[in-house]
């Protein structure tokens, strides 16, 4: 009874330090003006009419011009903000869907060499992944043998990028197509010939985030108006492993069709959302974190992904030096104070040899909502703990994880319509997206909404009201 007592005195004192911390310089400047007055209090409206009197008028004009100059300088040198207009997600057809049951049967019936230990590994994975019945998988998985030519996965492409774009162009009016080509994009909506291709492969699941990165400069640059389209998947077709290495199954099982689409713009004219701060760090240059994830033979010449058993640990690390740079640019000075006090105290009592818990800045006090990658269900279970986030914080990326698999780099455009699907999304309201990748690279971006989606239409709209799902229970995850 004491301690529920206690616990709200405990939050209210925070909020408090909250308040007076983050608005101190709004404080001080009050106190200074009001301080200010009352010293000027004694001198008359009179007064002080005709001393701005005695100015010379030519005075007065050489301030007011030099302070439009001086505005109009920092306008210009300042970096040009960008938006997000609208984006849109593959929707799979039922005829793609996989359930448990489809892969059991395809891995009993295929023609090759599949040990039996192999097969039951892949379904107990499939069972503890956190992914549903409703997964789907592309059109060359549900052959005997599956399809690994370059034909479907040229198929595949075409399924899911043209209907990720086809749903980002029809939620908006600013697509203008004329008969012209560039690449498989750029000729089946017939953009025009000055537009910029640009490619980002071999960075997996991450690219997504890298793409806005990309975006965002570009657009910084470019005239008043420019638009960017962006569009992120990863092709399973041709990447199907048929060997028997557990760490080279993996993909197989966590994997599924998806793709998504954006539009940005350096206008904010339409826009829904305003782009933040980006941060991506890279830890390539440490040979374990090089071949996390790693694209190799097989012993029997099995050309495959394998994933490392030390990915979620190889993932929380790269979280937390991505987040050594991002924490100072998107949270409160209150939280930031509570970091450097943590530090002060460890660095002094360090030398009676104490061990003092660092301060684990609350993410929460900066952003509503939280886009972790759907790499899988170690993974969010990581991020999870590493941030102190809630359950509530973390059920857009497990029920993107459920519904639709791992998807790669489009996971988190899925996990912002789940949000928005919800009706949970506000104006003003920030975003924190996190993505993994191959590298391996962690990326933070940060959004603003401005606009909060008129319908829920999107990848969740024929399932959005059997969410969230209860996940079960497993004792450890492999």
């Amino acid at each position: 009874m004491h301690r529920r007592k206690t616990m709200p005195k405990l939050l209210n004192l925070k909020t408090w330090y909250q308040l007076f911390v983050d608005n101190f310089l709004a404080i001080v400047a009050v106190a200074f003006v009001a301080a200010a007055l009352r010293r000027a209090w004694p001198v008359s409206i009179d007064d002080l009419a005709n001393s701005l009197r005695a100015v010379p008028p030519v005075r007065i004009l050489t301030a007011v011009i030099l302070t439009a100059g001086v505005a109009q300088l920092r306008r210009l040198h300042r970096p040009r903000d960008v938006y997000l207009v609208e984006y849109g997600c593959f929707r799979p057809k039922p005829c793609f869907r996989a359930p448990f049951a489809t892969c059991l049967e395809h891995a009993y019936y295929l023609p090759y060499e599949v040990e039996e230990e192999s097969v039951s590994f892949s379904i107990r994975l499939l069972e503890r992944s956190g992914l549903g019945e409703e997964t789907s998988l592309p059109n060359s998985y549900h052959y005997i043998p599956p399809d690994r030519s370059l034909e479907a996965a040229r198929e595949e492409t075409q399924d899911v990028i043209f209907s990720a774009v086809d749903e980002v162009f029809a939620r908006t009016s600013i697509f203008t197509p004329t008969p012209v080509f560039v690449d498989m994009v750029v000729n089946r909506y017939k953009l025009r010939p000055d537009v910029q291709s640009l490619n980002l492969s071999g960075m997996g699941c991450g690219a997504g985030l890298v793409n806005i990165g990309l975006a965002k400069h570009l657009l910084q640059v470019a005239p008043p108006g420019t638009h960017v389209l962006t569009v992120s998947t990863e092709i399973l077709s041709s990447q199907y492993y048929i060997g028997s290495e557990r760490a080279m199954l993996l993909p197989n099982c966590l994997f599924r069709m998806g793709a998504a689409a954006t539009i940005l713009s350096n206008s904010p004219e339409h826009a829904r959302f305003r782009l933040g701060r980006i941060v991506r760090r890279m830890t390539a240059a440490r040979d374990a974190d090089y071949h996390c994830i790693f694209q190799e033979e097989d012993g029997k010449g099995m050309l495959g992904v394998r994933l490392s058993k030390d990915l979620t640990k190889t993932a929380g690390q790269a979280l937390k030096r991505n987040i050594m740079a991002f924490g100072p640019l998107v949270l409160p000075v209150s939280e930031q104070l509570l970091v450097a006090l943590s530090l002060l105290k460890r660095k002094l009592l360090s030398y009676w040899g104490a061990k003092v818990r660092l301060y684990r800045p609350d993410f929460r006090t900066a952003f509503e909502h939280f886009c972790i990658h759907a790499g899988g269900r170690g993974v969010i279970d990581e991020v999870q703990r590493g941030l102190g986030l809630s359950d509530e914080d973390v059920e857009a990326s497990r029920m993107t994880l459920h519904r639709f698999g791992n998807t790669s780099s489009s996971s988190v455009l899925y996990e912002l319509a789940y949000i928005e699907a919800k009706g949970c999304m506000r104006k003003g309201d920030r975003v924190w997206m996190i993505s993994f990748g191959s590298g391996f690279n962690c990326s933070s971006v940060a959004w603003e909404c401005l606009k909060a989606a008129i319908d829920s239409d999107g990848p969740w709209a024929d399932c959005i009201h059997r969410y969230p799902v209860q996940l079960p229970e497993v004792a450890q995850d492999i």
